[in-house]
């Protein structure tokens, strides 16, 4: 996988407004909201989407979960926030490096996009 701009902001080589970490992942604040609170929250380990990841992966992505729990909690949203995961250009990834996006702030409406 390629050094991601994601990469570069756990590898410190670029600045972010850290709001989470831990031994596996890492949240910011997205430089380009789609809510009044959007967050990143990215596994440290290099995978480009969902559909890459396999069984090894398990114990990593219900980490991300529950990390993305205590986020919420810690943020104070955790009864109103949408979590989600694109996957692949065709679904609107554009940076392939597994995230998932936390928006809040803003009533969000079924069906998205």
């Amino acid at each position: 996988m390629a050094d991601t701009i994601f990469a570069k902001i756990i590898n410190r080589q670029i600045p972010a407004d850290i709001v989470y970490e831990d031994e596996s992942c890492l949240a910011f604040k997205d430089v380009n909201p789609q809510a009044p609170l959007h967050i990143l929250l990215v596994p440290k380990k290099p995978l480009d989407k969902l559909s890459s990841a396999d069984a090894g992966d398990e114990a990593l992505l219900g980490h991300m979960l529950l990390a993305a729990g205590k986020i919420t909690r810690e943020l104070k949203i955790e009864d109103a926030f949408r979590l989600v995961i694109n996957n692949g250009e065709g679904a609107g990834q554009t940076v392939f490096h597994l995230h998932m996006h936390i928006l809040a702030g803003r009533p969000l409406r079924w069906p998205p996009g």
